[in-house]
């Protein structure tokens, strides 16, 4: 008899037929008016990876590969461009953060870290998932959200594995009481799984929201404030923004939603009352049987810190108006703009970026002595084959091919036609519908686009908007630029959403049930911080 498919496996089957047929459909439909031809076909190309992506009929890594063939034949972009999108410097810095991660994991750190954090936290699941999320938070909010990921991805699979061990403890009838654990209707396995999806999707989640509470923990709070300032006239009229009036009015923004994203992320995290009672002291046994720091442990720790440090202290940081920390990479770029005589494009960026602090620590793990093997030898913290077998090289795909799409947007003019049809279509609506809808669109826009080029190329229409629109330009293009760090559904999204999808531990369709509630909560709350705070505030008039 034959075995009928699966739903996951018609679910596969129907997105690559709808997705082609997508994909047909719109290159045979008429270029719509204002929109060049290359942005329609580009269209016609982001539905079809969409679909491809949602429904998983072929492995995420192909379909992020699709551009390098399409864009090329369809005239979107020259296969030369195309190409060097897959080797952007963020994509090496997901690669040397990755490296360091799996150097953490191979000494052992990562369990002693984890352990630690229970001790400090609690042991109650929602209290470990919480702890996790506020404290990559607060990273957020002053290095980039792609770093503080970076540090504690590794420290979040170890905590789910020693949970899972505590609850595997707890069902075998290892603690006096077991009998009711073991007869919980939720089994410890589907426990363990809500656990991980839950700890890897909230320090995604808290590394994005972190970022928008200061006007340095994300380059698209950056991004447009250039474009404020490069406006003279409107910075006399309306004034600036300073850190200390953004953090007032947006951390308690950040703060709600991390809240909201936690009882989302853990409504269906149940744990026995037994494993609560026995967990502190389950913790600190393991931890006891860790014993001592081995040497190779301590020398990751010194390298994981050094990481952290200059990743925190790489850029000025800044409080209301005054430098706390000066930042190490701008003398650097200015060393090497004078001394070295090296112009190239240093002129227009920074001579260093957080890969290249990821990609030497990396590189010293394969120099720096580790743990000495059974036959005398002694090996280094990482290895090549550990990094040929364990780095997910998919998900480098997938962040090249999200990249590539975002550069597709911005060159074809995309972007700027979706803007530019949104003006057209928003005249004399109410304030709040307005700032809503902008609030909306730019979400998930911003779930197939680079966060940082939908911004840049958004808010001068937005600005420019608003000014025809007689409305003041901060009620449109504040809540947009924070809309901007709130997309939670697509690994491409943001770079915290994709490093955590390599865990492989997060089905797509999870991230996008979960992603899709937090999207639209996001846009409610964003809409009603801007009237409730940045209004009175900031000095905000309608």
């Amino acid at each position: 008899m034959t075995q009928a498919p699966s739903t996951a496996r018609l679910v596969e089957r129907a997105g690559l037929w709808v997705g082609l047929l997508l994909f047909a459909g719109l290159l045979l439909c008429p270029v719509p008016g204002g929109m060049s031809s290359p942005a329609w076909r580009l269209s016609a190309v982001t539905v079809l990876m969409a679909v491809l992506w949602l429904t998983e009929a072929v492995p995420m890594a192909v379909t992020s590969l699709v551009p390098l063939a399409a864009f090329p034949l369809l005239g979107i972009q020259s296969s030369a461009v195309v190409s060097r999108g897959y080797f952007d410097q963020n994509v090496f810095l997901y690669m040397g953060g990755f490296i360091i991660a799996l150097g953490i994991e191979k000494c052992g750190l990562h369990r002693r870290l984890a352990l630690r954090i229970v001790q400090f936290v609690g042991c109650g699941l929602r209290q470990i998932v919480l702890g996790m999320m506020l404290a990559t938070g607060f990273l957020s909010m002053w290095i980039s959200n792609t770093a503080s990921t970076m540090l504690m991805f590794p420290i979040a699979l170890a905590l789910a594995a020693a949970v899972g061990e505590m609850l595997e403890h707890t069902a075998a009838g290892q603690t006096p009481g077991i009998e009711a654990a073991a007869n919980s209707p939720v089994l410890p396995e589907a426990r363990l799984r809500t656990l991980s999806i839950a700890l890897l999707l909230g320090i995604a989640y808290s590394a994005s929201l972190g970022g928008l509470a200061t006007t340095v923990g994300t380059p698209t709070n950056i991004a447009m404030i250039g474009i404020w300032e490069k406006q003279p006239e409107l910075v006399a009229q309306y004034g600036g923004f300073s850190m200390g009036t953004w953090l007032v009015t947006f951390l308690p923004l950040a703060v709600l939603m991390t809240l909201t994203a936690w009882l989302v992320l853990t409504r269906g995290l149940s744990e026995p009352q037994e494993a609560r009672k026995i967990g502190n002291a389950f913790f600190a046994q393991r931890l006891a049987e860790l014993g001592p720091a081995s040497p190779a442990e301590r020398r990751m720790l010194v390298v994981f810190g050094i990481t952290a440090l200059l990743w925190i202290l790489r850029s000025p940081l800044e409080f209301g108006g005054v430098r706390i920390l000066p930042g190490w990479a701008p003398p650097l770029h200015q060393w090497i703009v004078e001394q070295l005589g090296v112009v190239d494009d240093y002129g227009t960026s920074p001579a260093v970026h957080d890969s290249t602090v990821a990609l030497l620590m990396a590189i010293l793990l394969f120099v720096i002595p580790g743990a000495t093997m059974a036959d005398g030898r002694v090996g280094r913290l990482m290895d090549w084959e550990t990094v040929q077998h364990r780095l997910p090289w998919g998900i480098l795909l997938l962040i090249g091919g999200g990249l590539v799409l975002a550069g597709g947007f911005e060159s074809t003019g995309l972007s700027r036609w979706i803007g530019s049809e949104f003006v057209e279509h928003v005249r004399g609506w109410h304030p709040v519908l307005l700032v809503a809808v902008v609030c909306l669109l730019m979400t998930f826009l911003t779930e197939f686009t680079s966060n940082v080029a939908t911004v840049s190329t958004l808010v001068p229409i937005l600005l420019a908007a608003s000014l025809s629109l007689g409305v003041d330009p901060r009620l449109v293009i504040v809540p947009a630029t924070i809309s901007a760090s709130c997309a939670f559904m697509l690994p491409i999204a943001t770079p915290p959403n994709a490093i955590v999808f390599s865990s492989g531990q997060i089905p797509m369709r999870e991230m996008m049930r979960q992603g899709v509630i937090l999207n639209l909560i996001g846009v409610v709350l964003v809409t009603a911080v801007t009237f409730l705070l940045l209004r009175p505030l900031m000095g905000v008039t309608l």
